[in-house]
Order: structure tokens, then sequence, then C-alpha cells
């Protein structure tokens, strides 16, 4: 026989109706897969009266939040309201009182999970999160279960689907970034206010969440070094073309001899990597483990359903655990110290730059020297002109650390013949 399960749920746009439409349309199907009649007893809303999805049950809404942490039977709170506040609030309050808790709120577990972790530890409830990272593709079951054999070493994931939308856009088409910007707003795929994207927040709060099971460690997300796509140019695309190399945003986290890194940069990738091959609003995440080798992880990243999957997939791990012991429940596994990142000063790295310099001879042996003087070392290096006294040096370096090539960066510029740097990339070969 079904054993009934109670939910309260916080929130119901998109996401929230889509969880609400697989619940109400699978309940056989969950019944036989879980043992578990799923109730949902309140919705919260700003407002009832709004028009919504026509399977939502008027009668479920309400404004009072006391109808859910007040109700004994409610056993496990939805989080789907997103922002920080009062969110947290309220996940407190659920999770102070044993109520478990499934959410997709990445920029609070981020910010701010470190509470919530704590409070679910203390209360023995769950804090599951599935949905917070890559919408419909299970990457934090994979890295909390099936891959706890193994030790990683790296996790590498194009994690929004916005910045990759418009990277894939310019590839393809050769088009500028404001250009395609417009175009993702128009169709959706990016909001009116595009910066959580494109400057690289979204992908860094994700990061976050991500590198805190890999490394086993809390993560300070403001510790993880972060650039976005704006200063991505049509011309870098079309260099790193003739390269060898596709230009995507990754979200880095990984183990090196320096320590452990973790960034959100705009990184040339070679053509031939699974990972280049991602386009349009997809996702796809690289987890690299001392016995498994390479797995690759790839989905819908976003949208009402994929992200509905991830949420009630959570609900149903937790009806079939709810009687287990506590510590088969914590969604928190990785210890309470706060990991140590290296410094972006420390990061080993190749690195593309395009320079605009007047067209003079010595040019480029005044560069190589300066390049010398910090033992950087040139892979490529290609010499175009665009318009008239006007010389574009495009280079790939040798690896190097962030510092050296800092320093030589600001070097250049002081040069009588550097008119400017227009892009600094890094070049990333995956151990090879």
């Amino acid at each position: 026989m079904s054993e009934r399960l109670v939910i309260g749920m916080l929130g119901c746009g998109t996401v929230g109706s889509g969880v609400l439409k697989l619940l109400m349309d699978k309940q056989a199907l969950f019944a036989e897969r879980a043992q578990v009649e799923i109730e949902v007893r309140k919705v919260l809303v700003r407002d009832p009266s709004r028009v919504r999805e026509e399977w939502v049950p008027r009668e479920l809404l309400t404004t009072d939040p006391d109808e859910i942490f007040e109700d004994p039977e409610i056993q496990i709170v939805v989080e789907v309201m997103g922002g920080v506040n009062p969110a947290k609030d309220y996940l407190m309050m659920a999770l102070q009182s044993g109520k478990h808790v499934v959410t997709a709120n990445k920029a609070l577990l981020a910010q701010q999970g470190d509470d919530l972790f704590d409070a679910a530890n203390e209360s023995g409830a769950a804090l599951h999160f599935e949905a917070a990272v890559a919408g419909g593709i299970p990457i934090i079951s994979a890295l909390k279960r099936g891959l706890v054999s193994n030790t990683l070493r790296s996790v590498y994931g194009i994690i929004n689907g916005t910045t990759n939308y418009i990277l894939s856009a310019m590839t393809e088409e050769g088009r500028g970034f404001e250009e395609v910007l417009a175009e993702a707003q128009a169709k959706g795929y990016a909001e009116s206010d595009p910066t959580d994207d494109v400057e690289g927040f979204d992908a860094a709060y994700k990061l976050a969440i991500l590198s805190s099971l890999i490394f086993n460690k809390r993560i300070d997300v403001k510790q993880i070094h972060r650039v976005g796509i704006q200063s991505v140019a049509a011309q870098d695309i079309a260099y790193a073309k003739q390269f060898g190399y596709t230009i995507k945003l990754l979200a880095i986290a990984k183990r090196t001899r320096n320590g452990l890194e973790a960034r959100v940069n705009p990184t040339m990738i070679p053509a031939d990597h699974p990972l280049a091959s991602v386009n349009g609003v997809y996702n796809a995440l690289l987890v690299q483990g001392d016995a498994v080798g390479d797995l690759m992880f790839y989905g819908r990243g976003a949208g009402q359903m994929p992200t509905a999957s991830a949420i009630v997939s959570d609900i149903l791990n937790i009806a079939v655990e709810i009687d287990s012991p506590p510590n088969l429940l914590m969604s928190c596994q990785h210890s309470e110290n706060v990991a140590q990142l290296s410094a972006p000063d420390h990061v080993i790295n190749r690195y593309y730059l395009r320079i605009q310099t007047e067209d003079k001879s010595g040019v480029l042996g005044h560069i190589g020297h300066l390049l010398g003087k910090e033992d950087i070392s040139i892979h490529t290096l290609i010499q175009t002109k665009h318009r008239p006294g006007e010389a574009e040096i495009v280079l790939i370096t040798h690896p190097v650390s962030e510092q050296k090539l800092r320093q030589a960066v600001a070097e250049l510029r002081k040069l009588e013949t550097t008119r400017r740097i227009d892009s600094i990339i890094r070049v990333e070969d995956f151990g090879q």
C-alpha cells in the first residue's frame, strides 16, 4: 500500500506549475516506483488572482505562509520562488521545524547556503537541490552518490544556457555580441537585464555548489574568479576557429599542484573536444574521477519541465528515504571547512592575446622581448593589417601564471607602439 506524502510549495511560476503538472500527471507511476501517494496541500503565491496554467488548482493557492509552516502534516517544502529573501527565511523555518526541503535556488545556496545546511544538519531534515545547477541534468545525484567511490579531480561545465546560445550564434553566424544578445532577449533566452548571465554570476553560483561536492568543502562564492562574455568579439571567435579552437563560457573546478581552483571565464577549447559541440541553450558537464575517468553529462539546463523533473526526483528520493537514518537524508555531504581556493595570480594557463599596434618594424621584437622577460614563450602568432598604419597581432602563449601574464600585459601597454589590447582569453587543453 502506498504511503501518503504531503507537500507545501513556495511559488507557482513557470517551474512551480511544471512541478504541479508532473505530480498530478504521474501519480500512478510514482506510486509504483516509490510506493508513495503525493498530495500537494498548499501553494504560497503573491497574487492568487493572476492568470496561471489551466492545470493549477485554485483551491491550493494561498498568500498565508502559516498555512504551510504550521501544518504538521506537511512533510516537504518545495521552494521555487527564487531570490534570496524571503526564500531563506521560509526555508530556515521549514528546516528548523523538521520539514524536508527541495529547492532550485542557486543564488540562495551559493550566497547563504551555509545557514541552510547547518539548520538541516541540526534538525535531521533533508535539503535537496538537484534543480539548482543544471536543470534536468542529474549532476548533483551523480556527484553525491554515483561517483562516491571516486576522488573527483575536476568538473568543466557549460552551465548557463543564455551565454552558450550567444556564443554559439556568434560562432556559427559571425555576428557580434550585442546583436545576438538582443535576439536572445527577443526569443526569451535572455532576461531584459542579462547581467547575471552575461557577466557570469549565474554560472558562478552554480559552480560554488558543484565545487563544494568536488572538493568536499564549503565554498565562498566570492572567491570564485569570474569573467563574463561581454568582451568576446566576433574577431576573437574567428581567430579561435583559425587556431582550431571554440570559445565557450566554462565553469571550472579542479585540483591542481597549486591547490584548488574554481573559476568562470570565456575559454578557448579544442574544436574537436566534446564540450565544443554543445550549442544553443543546452548545458553539459565533463567530470573527471580517479577511478571512472571522464564522464560527460548533457541536456537541457533550464526550462519548465526539465527543471520540474529534477525537483520531483528530489521529492521522490526523500519519499524513499524518509524513514532512513538521518545521515542518509543529508544533502550536505561535505565538511564544514571552507575551501581555500588558489588566487587567480597562481593559476597556470595558456592565453590568447589580441593586440593593436602601430605598423612599424621592430614591434614584434619588442613584444617578444617583454614577454621573454616574464618567462612567457609564444606558441602561435599571426600578424595582420586592418587599416593603414595599424597592425593586429594575435598570439597564444605556452603555459604561464596569470601573475606573470598580468605583469607582461602592463608592460605591453606602456610601449609607444601599442594602441590597445583588445582581448585576453584563457586557453584550456584539458591536461593534454
